[in-house]
């Protein structure tokens, strides 16, 4: 095996055995009953992943256009390119359905390896040196802190650890006049896997490449032409990448806008901190390499083995480098101008590569001797000593870190000294790599373990799990009807997660149409309007076509909700078809109430909505054990609905009987992103058509919830029981963090109303709805007039036709998919294809791309091979 081949195994060794280490160490999964699924990686990309098995498995509802289980239809496109267009995706469908949270680790853990083995690849090819120390330094690069503490958890990100390396690669084929079309490849994979962290590489790449021409005795005309190379690679290589980079691009445009925040720099301190091992902070750049490499990189300005040249602009790339983290101007055009939020430091990563990349150039130039290495120790010993006043740093930081950099300071006295033996070298390898493994692995553990107290987290895959998936299985005949997976959610992407076509949608790129329409309709909502949850009411499962309902018990994984048995019960009600018509009449717009929203939307009146005192609520820390109450009256035998987007804590309706009193609550949850099924089962549904499933028993869930508009989240519309004979309702609140119940927060819903309005759509909607991949076609009665509405938000993309006429963009009824309807003579048959906004533009830039890049592959064809030629006609004998 060559050397540069066994620096890349030994780098993959590294990194995949430290970070299984580390989080055995921790007992994290898969090596302890601690759960991984912290934050987004449960919410988000686990069911993404699993998504994508189904996807690979034909099991999916939809196709690469249209996902069907999550936001009543969303576009899948913009999702596959932020989450999971990278070449180890795909990787899942070779596990078993049931161990997606084994899968999504594995590929973890290969991501982490690949991006160790490609840095020790690109050390060698920068200069020649010790296969074992760029095996080593790669594996460094691969366990930086921002790899352990925020990549391991964010799985698409790896890409860009992995593409750092191999965009070097690229500049380094530019500069030499290289391979321009595997260099175009390789920035077109990088760019496809994720645009996001691949925007930050490409940015160090560049700097990284500058200051390499800057160092080299390269003319100005030689540094022009390979900067030209090196940016025509670059734009030929993303704009392959453009059919995905647009329409994600183009997704973004369309989403629901998230909170704009500031930067604030951290402090010194703290940046000093997070350079030492077993340090952690969320908010902080984890630009940890072990101590050792640490040392070697700051051995760089002082090492007069490398060129004067190089030690200079090297160190000036570094230090401008992380210069540039803490002002807000470079902190934003490393993050594409747009402060994210979280942390603020994602391309942490491009640093702890350049630092890397310093401590190989200072070694492969010739070990650095004895004043280097003291003048290092200096300048680490300050380090640790401005790390001292953060509260970052632990007993064991500094004691742990101490032990690397005499690790270090051994290993290079002893490579120094002469020529070693073989045996001394293999010592000093073991070393080096035994005490890099062990700081690695305390930091990765460290991260994990204050991860997962400080954040929200999510059990694996498990029973609950499957009794869901095998609930929805049953009840699922679509496109008949809609199956909701159900309010009590497990994840922010239950859909995706266990089947189902349900409101429930978390994506960065969850459309503004959705999250407004169903907040307009008394839908609740977290993540700033970005985690779309599940709404249980009688009149949005009508208009929503929701046929079915599962509802589970509580998740007990959550520590707060109260201990429930029992398993799903799945709650049928009939419903009209996907397809309905609406009558003449000018289009109505969404108000202030959602009840009177909800009403708009079905074309029928159902509601009393009685005035009530306003009510504004104390927290209870403030005054435990108060309760308020509100009293109103309703129709006898009609359902208390209560729409109180605004308050934390529960509510029970006090008047109502036993047999359909609930204890609920008006808001939703901090941690699981959920709020509670409050519905009495069977006996509130039945009164509208609905009934549960054979031998199940009827569930009033109980929990506790939150809201803390305008902020992060706000609560769900929910059921309370049946309005007594005496028409007196009285709603008692136990506030938690307090809030406020509005006037019209109560509505009562006749639920033979709106019997009759289903009925009525049902006899004017379509009469035949099939669904295939991104197209719905729909079959109308004879004689249909004015609208018809297609019960899917109208998210940008969609296009529909009726009979023979072409396809027009599609209109819009309150938020949803609408085709005007011709008066003479009437259609009969309404379609309608989705295709992702920017795709025609993004495939027309990279058809060019590609037909550019064919013609320089056909014309570098013949000189290469006439190179070919003249070097075996012109080779000794």
């Amino acid at each position: 095996m060559k050397p540069i081949s066994r620096a890349a195994c030994l780098a993959a060794l590294i990194a995949a055995s430290a970070l299984c280490a580390g989080d055995a160490i921790a007992r994290v999964f898969p090596f302890g009953p601690r759960t991984r699924s912290v934050n987004d990686l449960g919410n988000q990309y686990v069911p993404y992943h699993a998504y994508l098995w189904d996807l690979l498995h034909g099991r999916a509802d939809g196709d690469l256009f249209v996902n069907w289980r999550s936001g009543f239809g969303s576009s899948l496109l913009p999702d596959l390119g932020t989450y999971l267009t990278s070449p180890f995706a795909p990787l899942v469908a070779l596990f078993p359905r049931d161990e997606i949270d084994l899968a999504v680790y594995v590929i973890t853990v290969l991501k982490v390896a690949a991006a160790g083995a490609a840095m020790a690849w690109l050390l060698l090819r920068l200069r020649p040196g010790r296969w074992w120390v760029a095996g080593a330094l790669g594996g460094s690069y691969a366990l930086c802190g921002w790899a352990v503490a925020d990549g391991a958890h964010n799985p698409m990100w790896l890409d860009g650890l992995i593409a750092f390396p191999l965009l070097c690669l690229v500049g380094e084929w530019a500069t030499a006049g290289r391979r321009p079309v595997l260099g175009a490849l390789v920035v077109a994979v990088v760019w496809t896997a994720n645009f996001y962290t691949a925007y930050m590489a490409t940015l160090g790449a560049g700097l990284l490449l500058l200051a390499r021409l800057s160092a080299d005795s390269h003319t100005v005309r030689e540094r022009l032409v390979a900067l030209r190379r090196a940016a025509l690679t670059t734009v030929l290589g993303m704009g392959l990448a453009a059919p995905v980079v647009v329409v994600v691009y183009f997704g973004t445009r369309h989403a629901y806008p998230g909170r704009n925040t500031v930067f604030s720099a951290v402090p010194w301190t703290d940046v000093f901190a997070r350079l030492l091992p077993t340090t952690y902070s969320f908010g902080t750049p984890g630009i940890y390499v072990n101590t050792a490499a640490l040392l070697l990189a700051l051995t760089l300005p002082f090492n007069p083995a490398v060129p004067r040249r190089a030690r200079l602009v090297l160190t000036v790339l570094v230090a401008g480098v992380v210069l540039s983290f803490q002002w807000g101007p470079t902190h934003l055009v490393w993050n594409a101008f747009s402060t994210p939020n979280g942390s603020a430091y994602r391309q942490a990563f491009v640093l702890c590569g350049l630092l890397v990349i310093a401590a190989w150039w200072s070694f492969a130039h010739g070990v650095p001797g004895l004043r280097p290495v003291l003048a290092a120790s200096g300048l680490l010993a300050l380090v640790a000593a401005g790390a001292s006043f953060s509260t970052l740093v632990y007993a064991w930081s500094v004691p742990i870190a101490l032990v690397g950099a005499v690790s270090g300071v051994v290993v290079l006295t002893v490579m120094a000294a002469g020529r070693p033996r073989r045996r001394v070298v293999a010592c000093c390898a073991a070393l080096l790599i035994s005490v890099q493994v062990g700081q690695s692995a305390g930091t990765a553990a460290l991260s994990g373990r204050l991860r997962l107290a400080h954040a929200d987290d999510y059990a694996p895959w498990g029973a609950r799990q499957s009794e869901q998936r095998d609930a929805v299985a049953r009840a699922d005949v679509w496109p008949r009807y809609r199956t909701e997976p159900g309010r009590e959610q497990t994840v922010g992407n239950d859909p995706l997660l266990v089947g189902g076509q349900g409101a429930q949608y978390y994506s960065s790129l969850t459309s503004d149409v959705l999250s407004r329409t169903l907040t307009a309709l008394g839908g609740g909502w977290t993540s700033r309007g970005r985690s779309v949850q599940s709404l249980d009411n009688q009149v949005t499962d009508v208009l929503f076509s929701v046929g079915a309902r599962v509802r589970s018990p509580p998740d007990p994984y959550q520590r707060w909700n109260p201990p429930e048995g029992g398993t799903p019960v799945v709650t049928r009600r009939e419903v009209p078809p996907l397809v309905t018509v609406r009558p003449a009449g000018p289009v109505p717009e969404f108000g202030a109430s959602a009840y009177r929203n909800q009403e708009k939307l079905l074309g029928a009146r159902v509601y009393t909505v009685p005035r009530i005192r306003p009510v504004r609520v104390r927290p209870a820390e403030t005054h435990p054990g108060a309760t308020a109450r509100i009293t109103a009256s309703c129709p006898a035998g009609s359902e208390v609905q209560l729409w109180a987007p605004h308050y934390s804590g529960t509510a029970r309706l006090t008047d109502a009987g036993s047999a359909t009193t609930s204890t609920t609550d008006s808001a939703t949850t901090p941690a699981t992103d959920s709020a509670t099924d409050s519905a009495a089962g069977s006996a509130t549904d039945s009164a509208a058509g609905s009934a549960t499933d054979s031998g199940a028993e009827s569930r009033t869930p109980v929990g506790r919830f939150r809201a803390d508009y305008p902020v992060t989240k706000i609560a769900s519309m929910q059921p309370l029981g049946t309005v007594p004979p005496s028409g007196r309702v009285t709603v008692e609140l136990t506030p938690e963090d307090g809030g406020t119940i509005p006037d019209g927060a109560l509505g009562c819903l006749d639920t033979g109303r709106l019997s009759e309005s289903v009925h009525r759509l049902k006899a004017t909607g379509a009469t035949e709805v099939r669904v295939s991949g991104h197209t719905v076609t729909a079959e109308l009665p004879p004689g249909a007039r004015r609208t018809a509405v297609l019960a899917v938000p109208r998210i940008a993309g969609w296009r529909c036709a009726t009979g023979a006429s072409a396809p027009r963009p599609a209109g819009t009824y309150l938020g949803l998919v609408a085709v005007p309807l011709a008066e003479s003579p009437a259609p009969t048959t309404v379609r309608c294809d989705f295709r992702p906004p920017g795709l025609r533009v993004g495939a027309l830039v990279g058809g060019a791309s590609l037909l550019i890049l064919l013609v320089l592959l056909a014309r570098s064809g013949p000189r290469a091979r006439s190179s070919r030629r003249k070097t075996r006609q012109g080779a000794p004998c």
